[in-house]
């Protein structure tokens, strides 16, 4: 009788450490898969935003857009105004530093500086 007791105990285990490690490795599979999934979505926001200034959409002369790519996505330069663009797409949000630079742009602390490089002559 124990030895049946043993047998079905080790019968249990195995098939426990069988189906764990299949968990495991679908797991990983799993992680890998979203990582892809993430990097690629990140890739095709990148190439979009180098586009979004000749869609119909964009309200701008696409011309006056000079593309920076980081931490902003470019300047629009208007005759009337200059504007930091950011694009986004589906459900995206600001990162942490964009959100400070639109609050120093709201806050007004924006200037311009002429810095100089004089002939060392």
């Amino acid at each position: 009788m124990i030895e049946m007791i043993l047998v079905i105990t080790l019968v249990f285990f195995t098939a426990f450490a069988i189906l764990l490690r299949s968990h495991l490795k679908l797991r990983v599979k799993l992680m890998e898969t979203l990582s892809r999934k993430q990097s690629l979505s990140t890739k095709y926001g990148k190439m979009t935003e180098q586009f979004m200034p000749f869609l119909s959409i964009y309200p701008y002369n696409e011309s006056n857009f000079r593309f920076l790519g980081s931490p902003v996505d470019g300047v629009q330069f208007n005759n009337d105004g200059i504007v930091f663009v950011e694009f986004k797409t589906a459900g995206s949000r600001l990162s942490p530093n964009q959100k400070h630079i639109k609050n120093l742009i709201d806050e007004k602390k924006v200037g311009f500086e002429e810095i100089r490089i004089e002939n060392p002559d």
